[in-house]
């Protein structure tokens, strides 16, 4: 009686598990990604093009480019119109260098009521630190393993 009872209640507690878990369409998800990551390329692009017709230098260009889209990556999570994006487009707006820019900028801004070093300072890096650790990590690692390559050739 004690086994039929146990079972009951893991049938039911799956039954509960699946009602609540949230249905995902995979492909609508990835169409979303793709779509609002390729208008923020699209934009960078533009801006690209626009320091082109100044007459600016490639390097410049690049530069330019990505300083405007960080400067309109932070204002729109300023404005919280960044997170909605996030939300709708998912990894669309997390990959680029935008979504980097967003993960500064909004524990910035969530924890500034806690003061400049307490709240700013400690937390600013809150989600972007993991990431600039293992990119120098990483780029540490493989610049060792040039290095001892053009040390055996």
């Amino acid at each position: 009686m004690d086994k039929i009872e146990k079972l009951k209640k893991e049938k039911q507690y799956e039954k509960y598990v699946k009602q609540k878990t949230p249905a995902h369409n995979v492909w609508l998800n990835m169409l979303k990604a793709f779509l609002l990551g390729g208008l923020i390329c699209t934009v960078g692009q533009v801006i690209f093009h626009y320091c082109e017709t100044q007459g600016l230098s490639r390097d410049a260009c690049s530069s330019w480019t990505s300083i405007a889209l960080v400067l309109i990556s932070v204002l729109l999570t300023g404005t919280g119109i960044y997170p909605k994006l996030a939300k709708w487009g998912g990894a669309g707006a997390l990959v680029p260098i935008t979504g980097f820019a967003n993960s500064v900028a909004a524990p910035a801004i969530e924890y500034k009521k806690e003061g400049q070093v307490f709240g700013i300072g400690c937390k600013i890096f809150t989600i972007a630190g993991p990431v600039i650790l293992y990119g120098i990590f990483t780029s540490w690692g493989l610049g060792l393993i040039y290095w001892i390559g053009t040390l055996i050739e």
